[in-house]
């Protein structure tokens, strides 16, 4: 597996991969608001991102070039450049399971220490969402929060988790 750039293209597989309007709002929480999603959407919501210089949409792709996950790192305070955030993390439903989030999350820790000087990373879940949890805590995110989300379709509990990146070390997480 190895992360690329974002391209316009992968906006169609992720929508796919958006089965039901439950697993639109625990990938995007309340960022898109709509179900089902179009790539469009998805485009609209990137494209002035990605000029800021603060927003790094990532696709994970197999030994084949097949899109198998993708997630965005972003700058969560325009007045702090210490701490960066990954989000909208998915992989395709069908590999679920096989250890492709972990895989996908390390080549992300790996990609922030090797281009940003950050010395953290963050990301939320949502309580219920155990599997992603689990994910996250495999590859070193541990808690640090929880606070309430409210979204069209109910008020959800998200866990806030961390991992504090040491910059002496030098871990291959690949």
């Amino acid at each position: 597996m190895k992360l690329r750039d974002y391209k316009k293209e992968d906006a169609a597989i992720i929508c796919k991969w958006l089965r039901t309007e439950d697993e639109l709002y625990r990938w995007s929480a309340d960022r898109f608001n709509k179900f089902p999603l179009s790539e469009n959407d998805i485009e609209e919501n990137y494209a002035p991102q990605i000029k800021s210089g603060r927003f790094f949409p990532l696709t994970a792709i197999d030994e084949k070039e097949t899109q198998v996950g993708h997630f965005i790192i972003r700058y969560p305070k325009e007045d702090d450049d210490s701490t960066v955030r990954f989000g909208f993390v998915i992989v395709d439903p069908e590999i679920r399971g096989k250890g492709y989030g972990s895989k996908m999350l390390r080549l992300g820790i790996q990609y922030v220490k090797d281009h940003l000087d950050v010395n953290r990373i963050d990301l939320g879940v949502f309580e219920d969402n155990a599997a992603a949890k689990r994910c996250y805590e495999a590859v070193g995110f541990k808690e640090y929060g929880l606070r309430k989300c409210e979204m069209p379709i109910g008020t959800w509990n998200c866990i806030d988790m961390e991992i504090i990146l040491d910059k002496k070390e030098k871990a291959d997480y690949q």
